[in-house]
């Protein structure tokens, strides 16, 4: 992480605690969790593939109804990918993909919309990417090959929500986490307020 990351992380993290703390001596706060599926779109150099579909968790507290923070784990399963090596040998094999994310978050409710809101988080996410693959060669032998990256970097998001029950929200989001694999995700979930 460099230095422009780590100083608008440290901005970004100090100005919601000091909002987040004005704003708790006249809300009582709110905690929820949540399930989310979507698509993951990988941009991986090299590397033709399909889009994996992500599925995973994430929790949160609300300190207002406008500021909170957010947790998430998002996961994948195995699509198709196809890559050439510097040989010219063309593998075929599967892609996958998982990112850890820690966020502070922005609902903004739009009036007399019954519940309609706007969502906007900024964070650090966890990013790793597993491509496992072989080549069949000329004398019926098989090469394998794999590569994994990892990386950590800003991540952000934006989304559409909808509070159908004081204690019920679902949300769509498109993600957007700065990783070697320049990844992002769209994703439809819903969660219950505590």
């Amino acid at each position: 992480m460099n230095t422009l990351q780590k100083t608008l992380i440290a901005l970004a993290t100090g100005s919601l605690l000091s909002v987040s703390a004005q704003a708790a001596v006249s809300y009582a706060g709110q905690p929820y969790v949540g399930v989310k599926a979507g698509q993951f779109n990988l941009d991986v150099d090299g590397v033709d593939t399909d889009k994996p579909t992500a599925y995973g968790v994430y929790g949160g507290y609300n300190f207002d109804p406008n500021f909170g923070v957010e947790v998430e784990y998002m996961g994948s399963d195995d699509a198709d990918a196809t890559f050439k090596d510097a040989k010219g040998l063309v593998y075929d094999g599967d892609i996958s993909a998982k990112t850890y994310g820690a966020y502070g978050t922005y609902r903004y409710y739009f009036p007399n919309t019954g519940g309609l809101y706007g969502k906007a988080k900024l964070g650090v996410a966890k990013t790793k990417v597993d491509i496992d693959a072989k080549s069949k060669l000329t004398n019926d032998t098989v090469e394998y090959a794999s590569n994994s990256t990892s990386d950590t970097g800003i991540a952000g998001g934006i989304g559409l929500g909808f509070s159908a029950s004081p204690n019920l929200s679902v949300e769509a989001e498109y993600d957007m986490m700065d990783s070697d694999a320049d990844a992002k995700l769209w994703t439809i979930g819903a969660h219950l307020k505590f």
